[in-house]
């Protein structure tokens, strides 16, 4: 099949195409951002440290799964455990997550396109969105997969030159100095105190965990030749991403360690004019010559390019495998379930550039993309592919009670105040900050409420404590297609398989 490239991908490529995804535009902005940040510091950059070890779980523990049933996306083993009505329900979460996530994309290339070509934010946004879209539109898998070869290449080279040029600046104090030592901002290494201790494993349980059910990702390693190089596909591109935060590091420290005032930035600094988000391309912009800092635009370019194309081309593939072909037109042909991702390619880039004019922080749209997902579809695909016992009845529970327990949360990145203040929950600036593990706590809760509900649903049947009438996700037996009988009376122990086979 063409989502996944016939199966096909070696190891080479496989291994570019899964680094780039994840080292966007996002990634390098939003990890300098944070190293800059006096409030934050290089601890509390937790993505390449948590996408590395998410990408070695998901080699060591998800990709034999998937791959022993040839399943093509994400949402393939949930369909087929909890039926196609509550697939539907579940495919919400992926979609607004590869939505945010390209969003980020686009916030983080229309604020290094206004710093260095000096072009209006909303203009510069508008024009990447374009490009992108073009550019996913004309590419399938193999196309996408060669020219993350190229940009990743690209951007290893690109940063890598605008570095010593900036930390040799005249206005840059020695980055090993400021790194224990105030200069003109607290020491960019950073410290977690301890009451920010619970919201800091939060966040990275969220990066280790929540990273997993992406179709970004399992779109690579279900596309390799065999299971054995999807593995190592997967951990080796989880070293790929440490390694490329690097440079990120590095440009944030020199930031942290900048006197502005003598470049022609001036004062008041980025941190006090907000413009925090933007300190990537501002360090290659003024601390840098003229002709490294377009060499680093296009290291930003080529990275914002590697991942928007894979979001945009996961999005368009879970739409028209598991919703158009699957629901909608299950006699859809190869050219109409085509238009049916190209479709959905447009409204999600139109949708995502929406969403970016509103963008404050790239960091704040990065956490979010993934914040559906970890929350409501990691308990979902852990449960169907180790725990396949579980039934729609145990699903749908489960995704109510982690949409609501999020909900009910709050988001400060879109001024959503918490309806639930859970412990250590503080008033900051008038907005309000969860610093329980909120998340990890509403991810085992779901878990929970997913196999007590499924288990129960299964005995309040099979004992005729509820009439056999009353299964409308049928369970037990009949007609409907919603979950699968044989593998819920095989897993239950039911009489039901043997009914069913002698009615057949």
């Amino acid at each position: 099949m063409a989502i996944v490239g016939g199966r096909n991908i070696n190891v080479f490529l496989g291994l570019f195409t899964a680094t780039a995804t994840w080292v966007g535009g996002a990634y390098i902005n939003g990890t300098a951002e944070i190293v800059y940040l006096p409030s934050k510091g290089l601890l509390w950059v937790q993505a390449p440290v948590g996408f590395a070890l998410s990408l070695v779980i998901g080699g060591f523990f998800f990709v034999n799964p998937m791959r022993s049933k040839n399943y093509v996306t994400v949402m393939d083993p949930l369909q087929e455990t909890y039926g196609n009505v509550m697939g539907s329900l579940l495919f919400i979460p992926p979609l607004l997550g590869e939505v945010f996530w390209f969003a980020a994309i686009l916030a983080s290339l229309g604020a290094t396109m206004r710093v260095i070509l000096d072009i209006g934010g909303s203009l510069a946004i508008v024009i990447s969105a374009c490009t992108v879209v073009l550019y996913t539109l004309l590419g399938g898998l193999y196309s996408v997969a060669y020219t993350d070869v190229i940009q990743l290449v690209f951007i290893t080279l690109s940063l890598w030159i605008c570095i010593p040029f900036a930390l040799v600046n005249s206005a840059t104090e020695s980055i090993y100095y400021t790194a224990t030592h105030q200069s003109y901002q607290d020491p960019w290494v950073g410290k977690i105190e301890k009451q920010y201790l619970g919201r800091w494993l939060d966040d990275f349980f969220f990066l280790v965990l929540g990273s997993i059910p992406w179709q970004t990702y399992f779109q690579r390693v279900l596309s390799a030749a065999s299971p054995g190089q999807a593995r190592l596909i997967s951990y080796l591109s989880g070293l790929g991403c440490f390694l490329m935060a690097i440079p990120s590091v590095l440009i944030g420290a020199v930031a942290a360690s900048t006197d502005w005032n003598q470049t022609s930035y001036g004062l008041p600094s980025p941190l006090e004019r907000g413009e925090s988000a933007m300190i990537l391309p501002l360090v290659l912009h003024y601390l840098c010559p003229a002709y490294i800092s377009i060499a680093g635009l296009g290291a930003i370019a080529a990275a914002a390019m590697s991942s928007a194309d894979s979001a945009l081309l996961s999005a368009g593939s879970m739409f028209a495998h598991n919703i158009y072909r699957k629901i909608l037109r299950k006699k859809a042909t190869e050219t109409e379930v085509l238009w049916a991702m190209r479709t959905s390619m447009l409204v999600s880039g139109a949708a995502a550039a929406s969403l970016a004019f509103y963008s404050s922080s790239v960091y704040d749209l990065w956490f979010l993309s993934g914040d559906l997902v970890y929350t409501l579809l990691f308990p979902q695909l852990c449960c169907a592919l180790f725990a396949p016992s579980t039934n729609t009845y145990g699903s749908a529970a489960g995704f109510l009670v982690g949409l609501l327990l999020r909900l009910l949360a709050g988001e400060p990145a879109l001024s959503i105040p918490p309806a639930i203040c859970y412990p250590a929950c503080s008033l900051v600036n008038g907005t309000y900050s969860q610093l329980f593990p909120f998340k990890t706590f509403t991810v085992l809760l779901t878990l929970g409420t997913i196999l007590a509900v499924s288990y129960l649903a299964v005995v309040l049947f099979q004992r005729n404590i509820l009439p056999r009438r009353w299964d409308v996700c049928n369970i037990m037996g009949g007609t409907s297609t919603l979950v699968p009988l044989r593998q819920v009376g095989k897993q239950m122990g039911s009489p039901t398989v043997a009914l069913e086979e002698n009615h057949d």
